[in-house]
C-alpha cells in the first residue's frame, strides 16, 4: 500500500538520524538503504526492519507481525517496527543497529555462498 509523504519523510528523518539513508520506491513501498544495505522497508504508513533467528523474537514479544505484501505470502525477514520505538530516539538507535547488522550479515553469508 501507499506511504504517504507525511510518514514517508518522518521515517527518513528518524532512520537517516541513526545512520546515513537513501530510499526508493519498492513494489509500492519504499526501500530503505544504509550505506548499499537493504535494512527497512516503509508499507502503509508503517516500518518493516530486516530481522534474523537473534532478532525476531524481539518483535513477535512486542506483538509485531511480518511484512505481508498484497497477494503475497509474508515476509518473515522483515517484521514491523513497534510504534513507540520509534519515539524512542535512543530505543530506536538500538533497534535500527540490529537490523543493520543482521543486513550486513546477510550479505557476507551471500558473498561467501557465491565462492
Amino acid at each position: 500500500m501507499p506511504v504517504s509523504p507525511e510518514f514517508r519523510q518522518m521515517a527518513e528523518e528518524r532512520l537517516g538520524a541513526v545512520a546515513p539513508i537513501t530510499s526508493r520506491s519498492l513494489f509500492g513501498g519504499i526501500g530503505i538503504y544504509s550505506e548499499g544495505l537493504f535494512f527497512a522497508i516503509l508499507d502503509d504508513d508503517q516500518i518493516f526492519l530486516k530481522v534474523d533467528d537473534t532478532t525476531r523474537p524481539a518483535f513477535i514479544k512486542r506483538g509485531m507481525g511480518p511484512f505481508s505484501p498484497p497477494g503475497m505470502a509474508p515476509m518473515k525477514g522483515y517484521f514491523e517496527l513497534p510504534k513507540e520505538v520509534l519515539t524512542d530516539s535512543h530505543e530506536l538507535a538500538l533497534w535500527v543497529r540490529r537490523a543493520l547488522k543482521v543486513a550486513l550479515d546477510s550479505k557476507s553469508s551471500r558473498s561467501k555462498r557465491k565462492r
